[in-house]
């Protein structure tokens, strides 16, 4: 069985530029990992789970909620929880780390405003070049067809 915990002592999350997520939102269950550890796997809950309720969270603001979802969606559950599971290490604490500090890295790179996409056109130069290259390698191919008017 799972067990599960909630309120946390840590400090605000800083995930993006200014935006912080209280530990008291993140839920935490723990269970039995498959990953390293020996015959302790089969006794130990070292796996971490960790939950965020994107759609109830009061740190984001609407814009950074519509962000999430759009960018984790294949992460969140249809009930707006995003989930990350971590069972690398063997102890609890250092899965408990590691999902939490991946948890911040999915957040920022998801918060972080993406680059605008600048419109660029073909140079001058560059279109002739194409043109002089595929005039000459039809010349090439004609030149390998038959050879006509030869008297023989």
């Amino acid at each position: 069985m799972a067990s599960v915990s909630g309120a946390s002592p840590h400090p605000p999350l800083i995930v993006a530029s200014g935006a912080t997520i209280d530990p008291d939102e993140l839920w935490f269950t723990y269970s039995r990992s498959g990953g390293p550890g020996g015959q302790n796997v089969n006794k130990v809950n070292t796996r971490v789970t960790l939950r965020f309720d994107v759609a109830a969270s009061p740190s984001l603001s609407d814009a950074q909620r519509h962000r999430l979802r759009t960018r984790l969606s294949t992460r969140i559950t249809r009930d707006g929880i995003l989930m990350v599971v971590s069972s690398r290490h063997r102890t609890q604490a250092a899965n408990r780390r590691a999902a939490t500090e991946r948890f911040s890295e999915l957040i920022t790179d998801a918060l972080a405003p993406r680059k605008q996409r600048r419109k660029t056109t073909v140079s001058h130069a560059a279109k002739r070049r194409r043109l002089d290259q595929k005039r000459r390698r039809s010349e090439t191919k004609t030149l390998r067809g038959r050879v006509h008017g030869t008297g023989t």
